[in-house]
């Protein structure tokens, strides 16, 4: 038996261990199809894991893709590849391997800045994930153009990584962090926006779809007001980029930041796409190799952009692993993948809901609900219904998913959270369902 994650007083799911009966395996029908091409490809055999048994007993249910996806062969094959024949540090080699490997580095600069039409490289920095790309703009934004009594706009849905870093230039520089309230629903309200921002607020920053909720936040209606008053525009694009086409151009955001382990990437890289205008005028995070062009001891001239950013020796070998990533969305069509996920989150919705007891946190239409349902069932405590469904082979993550003050707003101590990926399947959905009613009996 694994050890209590959470130990807290009156668990129940291990003496309701013992109750548990195995679940059958599932026949699962997968996605068949690269929907961009009309290829007939299976994509789970593209993801091995995906075959794994838990328990040495049943077929893996795999349902925390918000919290990370699988990767498929493409993108470990890219990278063990690169570390035998390819590795040498970036950009200051003048050997053939430096070279080789600097080139597929720039070549993965390039893949990013298509994927979310950004238009230019140079609009590009790598990062280690969201968070490090949020808390740059905080940091480095913040020092460069706020002051004590300045405002910063974020909604209550935000994820820790948009919440934390603003309260540190809070107690650096005396900022202040004005919040956006959301309808008992889920969702943004948009008439706070226009009455919150006023000539102190100097950017607002928020999620493109919150991680809990699942919501889909109207951003560019709210960069088309923010703009109106001159202010910028940060978008957490972790929860959207692995859904949805992202286009930043077309949303005239200022800052972009997304995870490349969200969107079938390895983890430990990021990307912070700014708009040249920004990162231009902005200090760099941090010091060090790379980001130089001339240093004395009296003086450092900073390099381009966006090598401006990327101090020391960055992760060309996750970069690469990145752009296949992207390829491999890209090749499978975001317009197989949006429908596909919209219609198995919309037919989970609907099962789930057939369950007694079931409360559904977020959006109810579907049009707003974006691969993510945190659910609660009756007065199961959810650690205790992610643990028992764990024992059944289905991974759910539960928690408060590095969102406290939402949870403290909807008025609960935290979450079950379902969540989907492009391999993903109907009888998976299923199996969830059957899992959490036999829970059910339990208690």
């Amino acid at each position: 038996m694994l050890p209590n994650p959470l130990p807290r007083e009156g668990r129940t799911y291990n003496k309701k261990m013992k109750d548990i009966k195995g679940r059958q395996e599932v026949n699962v029908t997968t996605p068949s199809l690269r929907g961009g091409q009309g290829v007939g490809v299976d994509v789970r055999f593209d993801f091995p894991i995906l075959a794994r048994k838990i328990y040495d007993k049943y077929p893996l249910v795999y349902l925390d893709n918000a919290a990370t996806t699988q990767k498929p062969r493409q993108v470990v094959e890219a990278m063990t590849e690169e570390y035998y024949n390819v590795n040498a540090n970036v950009h200051r080699g003048v050997h053939f391997l430096s070279q080789q490997a600097t080139d597929l580095h720039e070549q993965a600069r390039e893949t990013v800045r298509r994927f979310l039409n950004a238009r230019s490289t140079s609009e590009i920095v790598f990062t280690r994930g969201t968070t490090e790309s949020i808390n740059l703009v905080a940091s480095c934004f913040g020092q460069a153009f706020m002051k004590e009594g300045d405002e910063v706009l974020i909604t209550e849905m935000e994820h820790h990584s948009n919440i934390v870093s603003w309260q540190l230039l809070q107690q650096r520089q005396g900022i202040k962090i004005r919040v956006i309230p959301i309808t008992d629903e889920g969702t943004v309200r948009l008439d706070s926006v226009e009455a919150l921002i006023n000539e102190r607020t100097k950017i607002v920053s928020l999620t493109h779809v919150s991680n809990v909720l699942g919501t889909i936040n109207p951003v560019k209606e709210i960069i088309r007001m923010a703009h109106a008053h001159g202010v910028p525009v940060l978008i957490d694009g972790a929860q959207s980029t692995p859904h949805f086409r992202v286009d930043v151009q077309d949303l005239d955001c200022d800052f972009y930041a997304f995870s490349g382990h969200k969107i079938y990437g390895p983890t430990g890289i990021g990307v912070l796409y700014g708009k040249e205008e920004w990162l231009n005028r902005i200090p760099p995070y941090m010091g060090g190799g790379e980001m130089i062009k001339t240093v004395t001891f009296e003086h450092t001239t900073f390099n381009d952009l966006p090598y401006k950013f990327e101090a020391g020796t960055p992760d060309y070998v996750a970069s690469t692993g990145l752009a296949r990533a992207l390829d491999y969305v890209s090749s499978v069509g975001f317009d197989f993948i949006e429908a596909h996920e919209k219609d198995l989150t919309a037919y989970a919705m609907q099962r789930m809901m057939e369950i007694p007891g079931m409360k559904i946190f977020g959006p109810q239409d579907p049009a707003l609900h974006d691969a993510v349902i945190s659910f609660q069932v009756g007065n199961i405590h959810h650690l205790d219904m992610g643990t028992l469904l764990d024992r059944l082979g289905i991974a759910v993550r539960t928690g408060h998913h590095c969102a406290e003050p939402l949870m403290h707003r909807l008025g609960i101590e935290g979450t079950c959270r379902a969540s989907f990926a492009l391999y993903n399947t109907k009888e998976e959905v299923d199996a969830l369902v059957a899992g959490i009613q036999r829970i059910q009996q339990m208690f």
